[in-house]
């Protein structure tokens, strides 16, 4: 078999793990995902100086490292530096190594863990070394972020919010449908799921007052995001082509871009978002490559005007992703469900995205964050914003054991998930969470 056909038997649907756990149809971290992230094992006391790579599958962890260290893991290739580069604190030097190394990897664990392989399977010593329960480990932040730019891609999304706050029949401003819109956004204030947020304070213009206000954020909001993490940067002054762009791309995050919407309203004019932006963004512990996404690949909308040569590509480049957000109150025992929608909604695809973003000459590096925009579909339960959800609070959200929700509250948590559906096995993100706590004191 040659490295192509070994990479297609990782997708095959009828693969089972002898991780029983991964063979279950409603398991994120089938055997056909294998998402990298960074893992450190609370078992044994140890610090956040021991983190290192790991591979989700069901509900373990396989230790990269581990597997290295018994010979059962190699990229001959890059000897020198693969064993280093899976101790590391976070992905970005294994990311280094290239995709054939990242294909190689997948290739390798996809057959030690495969139902019939009994190398790991059946040696306890080795097993007990290389797995750990994800209930036993403390996940975190898989990459070391060196920029991060957010889009704003979703038609249904952009439209809405030009209908809301402009004229309707002229929602989208002229640019809109030339080109990927975007922003350069606050790496440093990146986290991992499961982080806290506190409510930002800023400057508020209140309707009835001729100057803001400051003061704690009112309508504190989502935006339910993918993101894609940079694989192989490019060069300044060399703009990456739209048809290479996939291949310069890791792969994908659930990316949750909290924004405070009475904030954002006061500043973005003439220069758009800042402090309404800056304060955090969350996104899932776990990277799924474009490999474990290849077929759920569909058709993305079609784009009216034709684009741009630069941004031409032929094929299919948008993925069938299900995503969902729930709210849960503090002192709620459920969560309600308030949006569910696709990455299929798309309209300027991931490849399209990178190909703008250096069209000009910009350079990206290993690990840049490249959040999609608010993801929106074309039903109102389908919006990936309370403010669309809620249309800029006139429509209050009913939740699961009473009360209504117009912006977040001090107190709820809102967890992003995201999949897809395979013939009796998933490939998905693992949950994208965050608490929202109340806005530190003035002074």
């Amino acid at each position: 078999m040659n490295a192509l056909s070994d990479l297609h038997a990782t997708l095959d649907p009828s693969r089972k793990s002898w991780v029983e756990s991964a063979n279950d149809s409603a398991s994120d971290f089938s055997i056909q995902n294998l998402p990298f992230g960074i893992f450190s094992d609370r078992r044994h006391g140890q610090q956040d100086d021991a983190r290192r790579v790991g591979v989700a599958i069901g509900d373990q962890i396989v230790d990269l490292a581990a597997l290295q260290a018994a010979g059962l893991l190699n990229v001959p290739s890059r000897a020198d530096v693969f064993a280093s580069a899976l101790a590391r604190d976070t992905l970005n030097d294994f990311i280094a190594l290239g995709r054939d190394a990242w294909r190689s990897v997948r290739i390798q664990l996809s057959t030690l863990l495969a139902r019939d392989t009994a190398t790991l399977r059946d040696d306890a010593a080795l097993r007990a070394k290389a797995l750990v329960r994800q209930a036993d480990a403390q996940l975190h932040l898989p990459v070391q972020i060196p920029g991060y730019t957010d889009f704003y891609s979703s038609k249904e999304h952009a439209t809405n919010v030009g209908s809301m706050f402009r004229d309707p029949k002229n929602a989208l401003l002229p640019n809109w449908s030339e080109m990927p819109i975007g922003y350069n956004g606050r790496a440093s204030s990146v986290v991992v799921s499961g982080t806290p947020v506190s409510r930002p304070n800023g400057q508020l213009k209140l309707p009835d007052q001729e100057r803001p206000v400051f003061g704690a954020c009112r309508k504190l909001d989502i935006e339910l995001e993918m993101g894609f993490v940079i694989g192989a940067g490019n060069a300044l002054g060399e703009p990456v082509a739209c048809a290479d762009a996939e291949a310069h791309i890791f792969g994908m995050v659930l990316l949750n871009d909290w924004s405070a919407r009475d904030i954002q309203q006061w500043e973005y004019v003439p220069l758009g978002p800042f402090n309404a932006k800056t304060f955090a963004t969350t996104i899932s512990p776990w990277i799924v490559t474009l490999d474990a996404l290849e077929r759920f690949r569909v058709a993305q909308p079609v784009q009216e005007p034709q684009p741009l040569a630069y941004l031409r590509h032929d094929g299919e480049h948008a993925f069938d992703i299900h995503l969902e957000v729930t709210l849960r109150p503090q002192q709620a025992k459920q969560a309600s469900t308030i949006a569910r929608t696709n990455f299929r909604h798309m309209y300027w695809t991931m490849a399209q995205q990178l190909a703008h973003h250096t069209v000009s000459g910009c350079n990206t590096r290993v690990g840049d964050l490249m959040g999609s925009g608010t993801i929106s579909g074309p039903t109102e339960d389908s919006y990936g914003s309370l403010l669309e959800l809620t249309w800029n609070g006139k429509k209050p959200l009913e939740l699961r054991e009473g009360g209504t929700r117009t912006f977040i509250e001090d107190g709820d948590e809102l967890t992003l998930a995201g999949w897809c559906q395979g013939d009796g096995y998933r490939v998905g993100f693992g949950a994208c969470a965050g608490q929202i706590l109340p806005a530190r004191r003035e002074g």
